[in-house]
């Protein structure tokens, strides 16, 4: 137990604190540059980004937390592997914070314990719940998505881009 609790402080310090790294490219859209927008449309985009970083960091948060709270072995394998990908996805949206001249929210240890122990109840209330609710939040980060998609469209129809490669 002593293990788990650390690899789990580990993982929030690491989440909260640390540069995360990719394990596999960044998948952008060619002529993706963000020098190429106005800085009210950098701000607008790096606001977007910011909030889909913070839904990065609770997607640490809750699988990290579900990971430790259930007694199935295969089903925390699949919550590390599933945290494991989730890192990319944190990693990605640093790095556009980055190249747009943002920053992440200062409320992410706020978010990562808010998440942690939604995830935590989650997983303590049973893994036939706790896989629930990882269905039920996927379906609302996907929603929230295409909101964004929806916003950040504009500007790069403005600019003349395009989505596909």
């Amino acid at each position: 137990m002593i293990d788990a609790l650390l690899a789990t402080t580990d993982a929030a310090l690491r989440t909260i604190f640390a540069t995360p790294r990719a394990t596999r490219a960044c998948p952008t859209l060619p002529n993706n540059d963000a020098t190429a927008l106005s800085r009210e449309e950098k701000n607008q985009a790096g606001a977007l980004m910011r909030v889909n970083h913070v839904g990065e960091v609770c997607a640490q948060a809750l699988y990290t937390a579900q990971a430790l709270a259930t007694r199935n072995a295969t089903l925390r394998a699949h919550f590390r592997h599933a945290s494991e990908e989730e890192t990319d996805h944190l990693a990605w949206t640093r790095q556009r914070l980055d190249e747009l001249g943002s920053r992440p929210s200062l409320l992410n240890p706020l978010w990562y314990a808010g998440a942690f122990g939604l995830g935590l109840l989650a997983g303590r209330l049973g893994d036939k719940l706790s896989l629930g609710f990882v269905v039920e939040t996927e379906k609302q980060v996907e929603a929230h998505l295409q909101s964004h998609m929806q916003r950040l469209l504009r500007v790069i129809t403005r600019h003349g881009l395009s989505w596909r490669r």
